[in-house]
């Protein structure tokens, strides 16, 4: 057997860039699918500005993190879509905080998360399965081989006015399923999960909560997942099947 060694060491050279805590904090905390600044990183894992720009730096030459500069500020985001499912993915194998929070906005924030967030540019969290279980039972998306939204699926994007076929570029698939690291269990992703996501943003059914990942479902947000997809009202309060 030929030993393929400039694969290994890519691997090596791949798995080292998310062996620190630190650089693995701030890959984490770009799944909200935004830009930050250096500034923002370093304070959101605790080290000093010239540390972080240290981190970054090894993350934008890895090819994990693309870089932008307006002016004097410099930003930074996940490279593309492929990355964000790699940190997502590796996350959800590593499970959850084994110890318990230790404060009460800890607490809160956990919770936050657990119920709706934002996995780079798609919907997660109990949030993210309810929907997808609600496709799922309405015939739209079919997970008999994979994700994959069936022609009734197509319909029901358009009826939202989301034009799938304008929004699919390059070689990204229409759905994928992404393992939810909190529920356990397959969220959508790919086009039609990141134009659902954008389309539940832009027309209010959830909103940000502070900077971070974690996403508020409003109550103009329950109405219209209750009118779209059959989802009760008071169904993100309790945990999914």
């Amino acid at each position: 057997m030929v030993r393929d060694d400039h694969a290994g060491r890519a691997l090596a050279a791949l798995a080292a860039l998310l062996a620190d805590e630190t650089r693995a904090a701030m890959c984490l905390a770009l799944l909200d699918g935004r830009a930050w600044t250096a500034g923002e990183l370093a304070r959101h894992a605790g080290v000093a500005p010239s540390t972080a720009s240290e981190h970054l730096g090894r993350l934008v030459t890895g090819g994990l993190l693309a870089e932008e500069r307006q002016g004097r500020h410099r930003y930074v985001r996940l490279a593309d879509a492929r990355t964000a499912q790699l940190v997502e993915d590796l996350a959800a194998h590593a499970g959850p905080p084994p110890a318990a929070p230790r404060t009460l906005a800890q607490a809160g924030a956990g919770s936050a998360m657990a119920r709706a967030r934002t996995c780079y540019d798609h919907l997660a969290g109990r949030l993210g399965i309810l929907v997808t279980d609600a496709l799922t039972r309405r015939g739209l998306l079919d997970q008999s081989t994979g994700f994959a939204l069936t022609d009734g699926g197509m319909e029901w994007f358009a009826g939202l006015g989301v034009d799938l076929a304008a929004a699919r570029t390059g070689r990204r698939p229409l759905a994928r399923p992404c393992l939810d690291w909190t529920e356990r269990r397959p969220h959508l992703a790919g086009v039609a999960g990141a134009a659902l996501c954008g389309h539940a943003l832009a027309s209010g059914w959830c909103v940000r909560i502070g900077s971070g990942r974690a996403l508020k479902l409003t109550a103009r947000g329950r109405t219209a997942l209750h009118t779209h997809l059959g989802i009760a009202p008071d169904a993100l309060e309790a945990p999914t099947a």
